[in-house]
């Protein structure tokens, strides 16, 4: 096994464990240590001398983030799972006898900034107002064999935080250790999860898991990723949607399931795509896309207040409404208020046309709805900051829905856009399996003629809906761009905690 470069830092912590070892103390005790209280609790409830009396025997664990020598007594900074709390360390405190050297040595020379460790003692307030615990014990809880990233503090705020992204992403772990900050974007993500999740549960809806490998990867246009399940001598597919399970357990009788499904698609990366991205979908059994609309704007409006206290969120410097109602425009009137183009009524060809006058790449192997598509994307999808619902999609653009009641070559189908973006899809469900073969047929046609993101037809889906399904209506929301608005996070490498980064190099 190769030896890896170590910077001189690291040696000389590594030979620190070694002396920790022969002076007979475990630099990574096995032990119970017995915290009995938090930097957030004390932060919240020590009010000042009057409440000495309540914090007088505190426990406490975390790691070291700084030190002030100061000889015989030092101030250092540990840091918890909840906050910072300074903490006062004096040599006659922890070492009553003639022996000092478990301060002289052990908290002088071997503890590292980095280090975690356990301390007991009891809160006060020093002279310039802070409130501190005063160490009568440490333990040494776990050595730390890597120097942190230097970040520089004033007055309790960093003013020199990693920005790195190449760091940040990849080392994530170190990430949440010098930037705070990044921890609360990940907690209000769970946050967001929770609130989404009470809500769906207090309507009734049933939480369900479907299958992550797939034999078709069904339930959206995506290049899938290919695997192989060597007993079966088969090839699988990594989940690009969990739609057409959800919609098969409508047809077995459940009226409102949903799941929070991790999702996969083969493409390209970008400041709103990550190849594994996360999705909530939710089938109503009864319902159509003018209801799901009503229930988006609901979902929304309580998620954005369960996370940040308000239907009201700064994303960079706009201020962006989730309290319904929201906007709603068809497809069709946003392309031409945008671009001035009304295609309603046309043909491909005249399609590509418009295309070439807007400036549009239009690839040869592209089907009517992808040209729409890439209309829509390029010229108008950036103008819609607010939520905005835009309705009543191209047949072609969409092979799992249900036909317009009253507006011919349309379908009941909606995408709500934030800030520019895609936020969620949803449908009037497509239950005519009759219909629904011959749009996966047209499905099968584009992908002889080379489009990639193209659906399989999923023959079993087929069998399933000629059991009969009852009118449906269902929505798919993007969470992790989601969390990106409600966090007013510009990057969806910022709302996951391990992103999709290229290899490390690793010469040894």
């Amino acid at each position: 096994m190769s030896t890896p470069h170590l910077s001189e830092q690291e040696i000389i912590r590594r030979e620190k464990r070694l002396e920790l070892g022969q002076m007979g103390i475990d630099p990574y005790p096995a032990s119970l240590y017995p915290v009995n209280t938090t930097s957030a609790h004390i932060r919240a409830h020590y009010k000042g001398e009057e409440d000495k009396d309540k914090f007088t025997a505190v426990c406490m664990a975390g790691r070291i983030m700084s030190v002030r020598d100061m000889g015989k007594a030092n101030f250092a900074v540990l840091q918890d799972g909840t906050g910072k709390m300074q903490f006062y360390i004096r040599q006659d405190d922890i070492c009553p006898g003639e022996d000092k050297s478990l301060y002289q040595t052990v908290w002088k020379k071997l503890v590292d900034i980095g280090d975690f460790v356990g301390i007991t003692g009891y809160v006060f307030t020093t002279k310039t107002g802070e409130t501190s615990v005063h160490v009568k014990t440490f333990t040494i809880l776990s050595k730390s064999l890597r120097p942190l990233p230097i970040v520089k503090e004033k007055d309790g705020e960093a003013f020199d935080e990693v920005t790195d992204p190449e760091f940040r992403y990849r080392q994530r772990y170190a990430d949440l250790i010098v930037n705070p900050a990044v921890k609360e974007v990940f907690v209000k993500r769970t946050r967001l999860v929770n609130a989404i999740r009470d809500f769906l549960n207090a309507q009734g809806a049933l939480e369900v898991d479907t299958p992550v490998l797939q034999s078709i990867p069904g339930g959206a246009a995506a290049r899938p990723f290919t695997t192989h399940h060597n007993a079966l001598d088969v090839p699988m597919y990594m989940r690009i949607a969990n739609e057409l399970y959800l919609k098969r357990l409508i047809v077995g009788g459940f009226e409102w399931v949903y799941e929070f499904s991790r999702n996969f698609r083969n493409e390209g990366m970008d400041r709103t795509h990550n190849p594994e991205f996360t999705v909530l979908e939710f089938y109503v059994a009864y319902k159509d896309y003018e209801w799901m609309m009503d229930c988006t704007e609901q979902l929304l409006e309580k998620a954005a207040i369960a996370v940040n206290g308000s239907a009201d969120v700064s994303v960079e410097d706009k201020m962006i409404s989730f309290k319904a109602p929201y906007r709603r425009i068809s497809m069709f009137e946003a392309i031409q208020e945008h671009t001035g183009f009304d295609i309603s009524g046309m043909d491909e060809e005249a399609i590509r046309n418009v295309c070439q006058q807007l400036g549009i790449h239009a690839d040869a192997k592209w089907g009517k709805g992808k040209l729409i598509d890439e209309i829509f994307g390029g010229k108008c999808e950036k103008h819609f900051v607010q939520p905005t619902f835009i309705t009543d999609y191209p047949v072609e653009m969409s092979p799992l829905t249900k036909k317009h009641r009253s507006k011919p070559g349309l379908v009941e189908r909606f995408e709500l856009i934030v800030n520019g973006k895609e936020i969620a899809n949803a449908y009037s469900e497509l239950n005519d399996p009759v219909e629904q073969r011959e749009r996966f047929e047209e499905q099968a046609k584009l992908m002889e003629r080379g489009d990639d993101e193209a659906m399989f037809i999923d023959h079993d889906f087929l069998r399933a809906l000629e059991y009969g399904m009852p009118p449906t209506s269902g929505i798919g929301f993007g969470i992790d761009r989601l969390c990106m608005l409600l966090c007013n996070q510009h990057s969806i490498q910022d709302v996951l905690l391990f992103p999709m980064m290229r290899p490390e190099r690793n010469d040894g």
